[in-house]
């Protein structure tokens, strides 16, 4: 049977309306889609933990994977625990920080008055209407307020669920992967299964390793800059960094807003300056030797991932982005029909160099990952 060949504009509006039929679907499907994506990221990095306990403990499947869920609950709740207590100091502070905030819009009025001619009087007048514009839509903003917390509590139930049901079900979803494509394509399919599953693991563990290292240099910058609150925004920039791109700026925000409020202009520019330094190290040493280039989506359409994930499912949209791009290359990269768009999402080919390699310490060594 000869095989049918359309034309290009066939072609493209086949792929427009695939694309915008997966867009609508992952829009109304949220609720499930991303906890059960982010909980697909969450069980490659626990596997090797339930593998240990199923082969070398003797547990049984189901039992290995509640104990990796409970030491991945107990992780993050320790995370969530000195956050809060660092979240409680700052608002013990909130008096102080208040003062503070009223002396520092005290002289930004002034410069205002002086610059622009515009007097006190007129700037309330402004800041009450706005004030008036706000207080009318509190209703509509605790409302969604409200509706976000619920909408997280029913997120981490599902998160929880589904890790542990990937885990335990985890040979007859690659069984039925084997079964649904014919005899032929068997061996490539187990080859980009294989390579999924290591690069993720590989991203995600130095993704995490990476949000430790950058917590840890931020704390101690602040620190011995004397500024407050330190452990807080140190955790904020560590957490934050996650999100490639708009992450760091993000917490930069927060943290040069906070020790303007406690500090200072000149503290702040010390902040903004100790951030700069931080991702400058964070991109060109910390990413080679830790992450490694093994996730190559060049930035233009890491970017756009990292735009369309936010439209479609907010910051948790912006985390999946990444690695789901790049399950998407290694697909893409094995399968001679779409290689183009491999093309497309990988970054340009540099010619091989010497990997470089620091010397910690007489037995710890860091070597650039290839």
């Amino acid at each position: 049977m000869k095989p049918l060949i359309l034309p290009f504009y066939a072609k493209l509006a086949i792929i427009l309306f695939s694309v915008i039929a997966l867009g609508y679907l992952a829009i109304i499907g949220q609720t499930i889609l991303a906890p059960l994506l982010t909980s697909f990221l969450l069980a490659l990095l626990l596997l090797p933990l339930a593998n240990t306990l199923e082969k070398r403990c003797r547990f049984s499947r189901s039992l290995a994977a509640i104990i990796s869920v409970l030491i991945m609950i107990a992780f993050i709740s320790g995370i969530m625990y000195f956050l809060a207590n660092q979240l409680t100091d700052l608002w013990q502070d909130w008096p102080l920080l208040k003062q503070q905030a009223e002396l520092s819009f005290h002289d930004v009025q002034i410069w205002i008055s002086r610059t622009f001619h515009i007097n006190a009087h007129k700037q309330l007048d402004y800041l009450k209407n706005s004030a008036d514009s706000a207080l009318a839509t509190s209703a509509t903003v605790l409302g969604a307020t409200l509706l976000t917390l619920s909408s997280t509590f029913l997120f981490l139930s599902f998160l929880l669920l589904f890790t542990f049901f990937i885990l335990n079900y985890r040979r007859i979803l690659f069984t039925f992967l084997n079964s649904v494509f014919a005899e032929q394509h068997k061996e490539k399919v187990s080859e980009i299964v294989q390579r999924i599953q290591y690069i993720i693991k590989k991203y995600i563990t130095g993704l995490f390793l990476q949000m430790f290292i950058v917590t840890l240099m931020m704390v101690l910058i602040l620190w011995i800059l004397g500024v407050k609150y330190a452990m807080l925004l140190g955790l904020i920039a560590g957490i934050f960094n996650i999100i490639p791109y708009i992450g760091i700026f993000t917490a930069l925000l927060i943290s040069a807003v906070i020790t303007f409020a406690t500090a200072g202009a000149a503290k702040m520019l010390l902040v903004i300056l100790a951030f700069v330094g931080v991702h400058a190290i964070d991109g060109n040493i910390l990413m080679p030797l830790v992450v490694g280039s093994k996730v190559k989506i060049n930035a233009l359409f890491a970017f756009i991932g990292i735009v369309v994930g936010e439209m479609l499912w907010g910051i948790s949209g912006m985390f999946l982005c990444i690695p789901y791009l790049a399950m998407l290359k290694i697909i893409f990269d094995r399968i001679d029909q779409l290689k183009p768009w491999g093309i497309l999402l990988s970054g340009e080919e540099k010619p091989r160099r010497k990997r470089r390699s620091y010397q910690i310490t007489k037995k710890i060594r860091l070597e650039e990952q290839e």
